[in-house]
């Protein structure tokens, strides 16, 4: 059963970075598409950023500039490069793989001021 797992989530001042990682434990999946989303307290859950089967990368405009989607093919792991964070930021990170919509169980994200 494909289990993908985000890690590298933490605590981290306003300005600092962090880089998630996502891939599947169980080593079954391949990640060809993987799309990253966040949920903060009281809000929705949003887009940051997705990356397709060929490379190509979308950023929503509130991390455009300071984060970056990467994948790296022989360890079959997608990384966010987070950069200048901000309080805002602040939220539960998941990775949504494709094929197949599977889910991570997310990893928690906190900027302080």
């Amino acid at each position: 059963q494909v289990q993908l797992v985000e890690s590298g989530g933490g605590l981290v001042q306003a300005g600092g970075s962090l880089r998630l990682s996502c891939t599947d434990s169980a080593n079954i999946f391949t990640i060809n598409a993987m799309n990253w989303y966040r949920k903060a307290p009281g809000k929705s859950r949003e887009l940051v950023g997705a990356r397709n089967s060929a490379g190509d990368t979308h950023l929503e405009d509130s991390v455009k500039g300071r984060f970056t989607i990467s994948r790296d093919n022989a360890k079959n792991t997608v990384y966010l490069q987070m950069n200048s964070l901000k309080p805002e930021d602040t939220a539960v990170y998941y990775c949504n793989g494709h094929p197949g919509n599977y889910w991570g169980p997310g990893t928690q994200v906190t900027v302080s001021a």
